[in-house]
Formats: structure tokens, C-alpha cells, sequence
């Protein structure tokens, strides 16, 4: 079995989530805009490092999303974004602070490892250079900025401890264009240390031993002010309700056989 940082998130979050995702067969439907946004700028970041026109790429790859793009946050347009991606990229290139020699090596790059007979991988933005320093690099598009206050908060972002754990890098960096009226780009930087990346590897294994259990509870998290379960693209499914399931997913073929996990005692 291969496993990855999203797949032991998604189980850490709701177990009965996992299931319905990498059992079920069941898959949110690829229509939020931000969402493809991301993707679509990340394709243009690697044509930037390659001296290729950022610009261009972006335009065909968002262009390429057009027609899927139907669900939008609060007064964001199509075009609104493409202008916004845009002038993210012109900063980046402006403020010239990130680099990533030899690109077609050192982006998108794939890490894995043995956890007892299984693989676990991840898929790497980035190994380049902040303001001269070497680091591990993560990408992230947003809405609004990230915080950075208190000091020392991004270390214990779990993904940025994964990443680290599986690249033994110790100095990682997270580049955050943040798309709003003026748009900004964050460089927040941080060192993972040798005990989280010990402790992460601890949680891996703990976490594949209780799916390999099939523990699948449901965690309920309707509860005010923190309510996960009205954002998450499964809430249908956990209530029954066919409408809601057939706005926001579609099932991989073949899937609907593992009626049998019905059967496994918790």
C-alpha cells in the first residue's frame, strides 16, 4: 500500500472522511475555483524558473479551467483571478527573492520511503534558494494573507514537517501569493527540527496501523464556532442526503463493490 501526507491528514481529521475517499471511491468534484487556480499557477511558477513566459502558461492553463470553474468565493470572477495571477507573477519575478537552479530537477520533485511494507511518498514544490539560502520550497495560493505572528508558528505545519522528514531538509520555506485588491507574496521561512520529524514519523506509523485496523469512526465536528462538517465535500454522505452528494462528488467506477467494509466491526 502507498501512502501520502494528504492521506494520513484526511484520516487525522475524520476517519470516516478516509474511507469514504480512498475506500468508497469517492472524489469532490473538480469545480471550486480556487482550487483550480492553484493548480493552474503552479504550472506557471515551473515555467517561470525555466525562463519560459509565466504569463502565457498561465493564461492557457486557466483559460483550459474556464468551463469547469462554477463555484466561487465571494466576489471573485474568472477574470478577476486571471488578473490576479497575473500581477502575482510579475511581483515574484519584481522582487526576484526565490530561485531554483536547474528546475526540470529540483521542482515537482518525488521522495519516498519504506514504512514496514509500505510506501509512503511526497511530492516536493520545490529545493531552491530564499534570499540566498538553501531551502525546501512549498508553494500556496490564498485569499488572504497567512498569519506570522507569534514567531516560530510555521514550524508546526504538519505538511511542511512532513516534507522535512522525508527530505532530511531541515530549513523549509513557504511562498504564499496571496490574491486580494493589492496583491502580495509572502516568504515565511522556519527549521524543522530532528525530534518533530522523529515525532511525524511516529505519527505516520501510528496512523497506517489504525487504517490497516479499518478504525473508521465518524469525527463529528459540528460544534460552534468550529464546524469542519459543514465545509467538508462529504457532509452528504454522512447524512444521507443524494442532492448534496450529487453537487459535490463523483464515484471512481467500480468502487460501489466494497459494500463489505459495512460489515467490519469498529
Amino acid at each position: 500500500m502507498t501512502y501520502s501526507y494528504t492521506q494520513i491528514s484526511q484520516y487525522l481529521t475524520c476517519p470516516r472522511r478516509y474511507r469514504h475517499r480512498y475506500l468508497d471511491g469517492w472524489k469532490e468534484k473538480d469545480s471550486r475555483a480556487n482550487m483550480l487556480f492553484g493548480r493552474a499557477f503552479e504550472i506557471a511558477l515551473g515555467a517561470y524558473f525555466r525562463a519560459e513566459d509565466p504569463g502565457e502558461v498561465f493564461f492557457r492553463e486557466w483559460s483550459a479551467c474556464k468551463a469547469q470553474c462554477q463555484q466561487f468565493c465571494k466576489g471573485d470572477t474568472w477574470d478577476r483571478m486571471l488578473e490576479q495571477g497575473i500581477m502575482l507573477l510579475i511581483r515574484l519575478c519584481q522582487e526576484d527573492r526565490v530561485r531554483v537552479r536547474k528546475p526540470k530537477q529540483n521542482l515537482q520533485i518525488k521522495f519516498g520511503r519504506q514504512i514496514g511494507k509500505n510506501d509512503f511518498v511526497a511530492y516536493i514544490d520545490g529545493i531552491g534558494e530564499l534570499d540566498g539560502k538553501p531551502c525546501l520550497l512549498e508553494w500556496k495560493t490564498s485569499s488572504s494573507r497567512y498569519p506570522e505572528e507569534p514567531r516560530g508558528l510555521l514550524a508546526l505545519d504538519q505538511q511542511l514537517v512532513c516534507y522535512s522528514w522525508m527530505t532530511g531538509i531541515a530549513d523549509v520555506a513557504q511562498i504564499v501569493f496571496v490574491r486580494k485588491r493589492l496583491v502580495e507574496v509572502q516568504y515565511l521561512r522556519t527549521t524543522i527540527s530532528e525530534e518533530q520529524r522523529q515525532e511525524f514519523s511516529h505519527l505516520v506509523e501510528d496512523t497506517i496501523r489504525r487504517i490497516e485496523s479499518a478504525e473508521f469512526l465518524p469525527h463529528s465536528g459540528i460544534r460552534f464556532p468550529q464546524n469542519p462538517c459543514t465545509t467538508c465535500p462529504y457532509v452528504g454522505l454522512c447524512l444521507g442526503q443524494q442532492e448534496m452528494i450529487d453537487v459535490r462528488l463523483v464515484r471512481r467506477p467500480g468502487a460501489e463493490n466494497l459494500g463489505w467494509l459495512d460489515e467490519l466491526n469498529y
